[in-house]
């Protein structure tokens, strides 16, 4: 569900553009930081990406995946981030997952989080635990990650305890949240 941004009379003329004419998401995507700002709306959200999936959820059916990539493909990392988070609101099957994999393979700790979300369902197993070791790796709470506990298997956990064996032997820490999980996918 999208966090509802503040009453914007730019954003209510977009959002009716946008549905009578789907490429013009193409120049009002990029401006929505400017007119709808960007603070913080729900845990996750900020306003601009509020606004921006509003936007995409406009769309009609027949241009989604379209905008949707070449948005990807073209915006920046808050106009990507925006993509990302709306992906599972949006009716495009599994056609938009290689957008996932596109953002696990940055070092954007905001793309990382936000392609872990409700939309990595369609993850395969293999790129899902190496995105949940990447966040690890990078510091991203697992408290990011959509449906961790339930989707965690034996294969992580062998990931996880290789992980930390290697930070020990380097005397370096590993992150409480990835312990916990460890301790929990042990105790399985």
């Amino acid at each position: 569900m999208i966090p509802a941004p503040p009453a914007n009379p730019w954003l209510d003329a977009a959002l009716d553009r946008v549905a009578l004419e789907p490429e013009s998401v193409a120049t009002l995507f990029p401006a929505v930081g400017r007119h709808c700002g960007r603070a913080p709306l729900a845990e996750g959200w900020r306003t601009d990406d509020a606004a921006r999936a509003l936007l995409l959820t406009a769309l009609p059916a027949r241009a989604v995946v379209g905008e949707v990539r070449a948005l990807y493909r073209y915006g920046d990392a808050d106009e990507k981030r925006a993509v990302l988070l709306a992906l599972p609101l949006l009716d495009v099957g599994d056609r938009c997952v290689d957008l996932l994999g596109d953002a696990l393979r940055t070092n954007d700790t905001r793309l990382v989080g936000a392609a872990l979300g409700p939309y990595a369902a369609h993850l395969d197993d293999h790129a899902w635990r190496h995105g949940v070791l990447k966040c690890v790796f990078m510091g991203v709470p697992l408290s990011v990650v959509h449906g961790l506990t339930d989707r965690a298997d034996a294969e992580l956990a062998v990931m996880l305890g290789g992980f930390a064996d290697e930070r020990a032997a380097a005397g370096r820490s590993v992150p409480d949240d990835a312990l916990a999980l460890l301790h929990i996918l042990r105790s399985r």
